[in-house]
């Protein structure tokens, strides 16, 4: 039998929205902001072996990114266990770099951080503008980059090291059609080498090409689950 790499056991997620006070005489009155509990995720049990490839689908508003970030230990559930064989890489358009430091200095911190020497993070920097597109932009403030550079350099900075687990959250959607495939192409390396994938995405060519398997969420729960063009088929016929 394979080896575990993601395990949610009956995993549900709830939080807090807090909205504003309607006007002036609420607030004198000392009115309390208006609140609500969402209930993002319900009951989801799931279980993916490693080198295992996992697209998550469904509408906005489904959970999907709420799961994924779940499992990525950014987000506790308020019940149930996410269980991970090793810490989840998580890769997303609005993943947070350091919005001062160069383009460059972001890839240096990025390697080290995921355990990478410093000989071999200088030796792999090269390769990782190259990926990204960003020659002659690499050594300008990261905020001077569009959204689409930056999920660009992200995107090469967490997949130049293979780790154990790679979450993405719709982080294929930038580039251009040939960045796209560069990236496609980067995550076939991955599953050769036995990473574990988990990709979040509206795209359902994105999901086809790259995935074996497919969640499909609604509400918060998985309506199917089972090989990607079954579960897609379903989805599109819904």
């Amino acid at each position: 039998m394979a080896a575990l790499a993601i395990k949610c056991q009956d995993v549900h997620i709830e939080y807090l929205i807090r909205g504003h006070r309607r006007g002036i005489r609420d607030t004198l009155r000392g009115a309390k902001p208006h609140e609500r509990t969402v209930h993002a995720v319900r009951g989801v049990d799931l279980e993916i072996e490693r080198g295992e490839s996992v697209g998550i689908i469904g509408p906005n508003g489904s959970g999907k990114s709420t799961l994924l970030r779940s499992i990525a230990g950014l987000l506790p559930a308020t019940r149930g266990n996410v269980l991970v064989s090793s810490m989840p890489a998580l890769l997303g358009v609005n993943a947070v770099l350091r919005p001062r430091l160069t383009g460059r200095r972001n890839i240096m911190i990025g390697l080290l951080a995921q355990g990478v020497s410093m000989a071999e993070a200088e030796q792999q920097a090269p390769g990782i503008v190259e990926f990204a597109e960003l020659d002659e932009f690499i050594d300008l403030p990261m905020a001077t980059y569009s959204s689409g550079m930056r999920a660009r350099l992200h995107f090469a900075i967490a997949t130049a090291v293979t780790p154990d687990i790679l979450l993405i959250d719709e982080a294929l959607a930038v580039g251009d059609k040939w960045f796209k495939e560069r990236s496609a192409q980067r995550l076939e390396q991955h599953r050769a080498n036995a990473g574990t994938i988990v990709l979040v995405s509206h795209n359902l060519g994105e999901i086809e090409r790259s995935c074996s398997r497919v969640v499909w969420l609604e509400r918060g729960k998985i309506v199917q689950m089972g090989p990607t063009s079954e579960v897609i088929a379903s989805y599109e016929a819904s």
